[in-house]
């Protein structure tokens, strides 16, 4: 598998916080690398849109989103021009204002938001409005805006979709080998 994760940290955090650390490890464990850039001198989310599009990506057959907070919304919004196989979301910060991009769009295969119930920051109903428009998987717990307290069902949640959208495609077909590819 060559499969590239990149992760897009929220405001208040940094490129190695305690989810996208517990994350990384999982989908190194699968054979992913892993790119988490520093956003944390640019407090304006348009801004690191710009970073994350500018990046040097480095070769890979597969490609997955993943963004906190507002992290969430710079993958998101990123997503369209870097057309990510999938995008995975922790309580992302949708219709926020100062945004550029009000209503923001999946371009990816697939998207998979989780957000926490208690949300203090990033209104519950916020992901739920994006994942009805966008016809994505959604998953809310009983937890607040950083998920620190359900990292290991998030963990959970982000191993089985990253198998799903990043799994090899295999053809089984009359005229197959059953081979990977």
């Amino acid at each position: 598998m060559n499969a590239l994760v990149v992760f897009a940290h929220g405001k208040e955090s940094g490129p190695w916080g305690s989810k996208i650390r517990h994350l990384a490890a999982i989908a190194e464990r699968h054979g992913g690398a892993v790119l988490s850039p520093d956003y944390s001198d640019l407090p304006d989310a348009d801004a690191r849109v710009r970073r994350l599009l500018a990046l040097d990506l480095p070769p890979h057959a597969q490609l997955l989103l993943v963004g906190s907070s507002m992290g969430g919304y710079v993958s998101t919004v990123a997503s369209p021009a870097l057309k990510p196989d999938g995008l995975f979301l922790m309580a992302p910060a949708f219709y926020m204002p100062g945004c550029a991009v009000q209503s923001p769009t999946s371009a990816a295969l697939h998207t998979c938001i989780v957000s926490g119930w208690q949300d203090e920051v990033i209104p519950v109903e916020h992901s739920i409005r994006f994942a009805q428009a966008s016809a994505a998987e959604l998953h809310v717990l009983d937890a607040d805006h950083r998920l620190n307290e359900v990292l290991v069902e998030v963990g959970e949640l982000f191993e089985r979709f990253f198998l799903k959208v990043l799994a090899p495609v295999h053809f089984t077909g009359p005229n197959s080998t059953g081979t990977q590819v």
